[in-house]
């Protein structure tokens, strides 16, 4: 079984939660800011996928954007609340909820791409599909090779392969050059969110102990800022926005209505597309 284990000092049944059961253990210290949650910073930051999340579900109902798109943002909700609920817990069932739906909501935007047309081409033999590789994923990583590599490989060819054949939509469609902008835009943002977060996620793990000291020196409330895994949380949230922006504004092009949407930041934090003329896009 492979393991990343970066805090084994507390760990005792004596904890809300008790003993730690999941595989995986980051780098913030357990339970140092709260009795009742294992990793308080680690916890907190998924906060930022659930306002991004929940943001986006109400502008798509609100503009009646499509059920794919309230779908994706659902996807994201679940993903932000799943690792929170993991990080709180350190336990391997609620690890699960964290790592698993990354998954889904990967293959929930490769299918939008697919299926970026009002018919559909494949019919159900590529949700079943899909289905069946995700069921082949998750009882293989359940029962067999309980390695974080293997999701962690799992998940970055599923994003590979969706963005991959999504710029492959674009580089096919006639569009104009301001909508090409901003989708290379969003492409760009997205990778530049996703790329970012891995990069801290494995200083986080690699420089662990000097982190731990630095953050010890600086103390409360400073040493938040040296929360390197919450600030993965924080990077991939904005990440997987602006490319399910981008999944959405592709499909918007590809049916032709440029002229109707763009895309704009609330508060100038969070970004989301809205309708000039709003109308029902299914």
């Amino acid at each position: 079984m492979g393991m990343i284990i970066l805090d084994t000092a507390r760990n005792a049944t004596a904890y809300f939660w008790g003993e730690r059961t999941s595989t995986i253990d980051w780098c913030e210290e357990n339970y140092v800011v709260s009795d009742y949650i294992a990793e308080f910073w680690n916890c907190l930051t998924n906060g930022m996928f659930v306002v991004l999340a929940t943001f986006g579900i109400v502008n798509a109902i609100k503009h009646q954007q499509g059920k794919r798109v309230v779908a994706l943002y659902m996807g994201l909700l679940f993903v932000g609340c799943g690792s929170a609920c993991f990080h709180a817990t350190l336990k391997y069932t609620t690890q699960l909820l964290d790592e698993l739906p990354m998954l889904y909501l990967c293959a929930m935007g490769f299918y939008s791409l697919v299926e970026i047309d009002r018919t559909i081409s494949f019919g159900w033999k590529l949700p079943v599909a899909l289905i069946a590789l995700q069921t082949a994923i998750t009882v293989t990583y359940i029962f067999w090779v309980q390695s974080p590599i293997f999701h962690q490989v799992a998940f970055a060819s599923t994003v590979c392969a969706s963005v991959a054949f999504g710029y492959r939509r674009q580089c096919e469609m006639t569009i104009s050059n301001r909508t090409r902008r901003m989708l290379q835009r969003l492409l760009l943002q997205g990778f530049l969110g996703m790329a970012g977060g891995f990069l801290v996620w494995n200083l986080d793990n690699i420089f662990c102990h000097r982190l731990r000291t630095y953050r010890a020196h600086v103390g409360a409330p400073l040493d938040a800022v040296l929360q390197l895994h919450g600030w993965w949380h924080i990077l991939t949230a904005y990440g997987s926005t602006y490319l399910l922006l981008w999944v959405h504004l592709t499909k918007l092009a590809r049916q032709g209505h440029d002229h109707l949407f763009t895309i704009r930041h609330f508060a100038g934090l969070i970004p989301y597309i809205t309708l000039k003329s709003p109308k029902k896009i299914d």
